[in-house]
């Protein structure tokens, strides 16, 4: 079992940056460590990385992101899946976890990254324009895309892993800092559980599932059924 760490490795620059800094104010004068020290904590905060487990539902696609749903819509044609389409894009604020997770079992087919503009995220035509990544991600019984999307104070995309690499559910492929969107990209035969203004969580909340599973989901308590 891979290590779960608390805090994000991506963070341990900024949070020994930021210690370091805290420990220079305070040979100068202890209110000079204010600044720094809380600068230090909102690094370790934003860079959490809670354990998210649960069983494993092979008919459910598990939220990528923590955040709120912008929208549920329906796409005439995605380039991606080649085909009609639903796209859910979920807003990710400072203060919600940044780790983004595999929403199902699945063979990575490929990594799509397109340089863009940085518009505020919650913007509904920051897809097309923002910087983006895309991973293409192929089931056994269905084929799904996931865009990591940066805003106005996102500036990195981190994706951690390659096309041909093999991801189970709920298993970290990268994080976007700082604030930004996620969406994803579905075929129609599925059922959506979720509607704009939902609170979802990343690895917990079932945003949809096949039409051939009778569980329904929890997305309240975050638990798969």
């Amino acid at each position: 079992m891979t290590q779960n760490w608390p805090v994000a490795k991506d963070g341990l620059p900024y949070i020994t940056g930021g210690l370091a800094a805290t420990a220079l104010a305070a040979v100068f004068h202890p209110l000079a460590m204010i600044l720094p020290g809380l600068l230090t904590a909102f690094f370790i905060f934003f860079f959490r990385n809670p354990r998210r487990t649960g069983l494993h539902n092979p008919t459910a696609l598990i939220s990528p992101a923590d955040g709120r749903v912008l929208s549920v819509t329906p796409v005439e044609h995605d380039p991606f899946l080649e085909a009609p389409a639903i796209r859910i894009s979920i807003f990710l604020s400072l203060f919600n976890v940044h780790i983004n997770r595999s929403p199902m079992d699945g063979r990575v087919v490929k990594v799509v990254y397109r340089p863009g503009q940085f518009l505020p995220a919650f913007k509904s035509h920051a897809s097309e324009i923002n910087e983006r990544n895309t991973l293409v991600i192929a089931g056994p019984e269905t084929t799904i895309a996931v865009h990591q999307i940066t805003g106005f104070v996102a500036r990195r995309i981190v994706c951690d892993v390659r096309e041909g690499d093999v991801l189970t559910q709920r298993q970290r492929f990268g994080m976007i800092r700082f604030g930004s969107c996620t969406e994803l990209i579905l075929s129609p035969d599925h059922v959506v559980h979720v509607q704009a203004g939902d609170k979802v969580q990343g690895g917990l909340t079932i945003l949809a599932s096949r039409p051939e599973s009778k569980q329904t989901q929890n997305a309240s308590s975050g638990v798969n059924p």
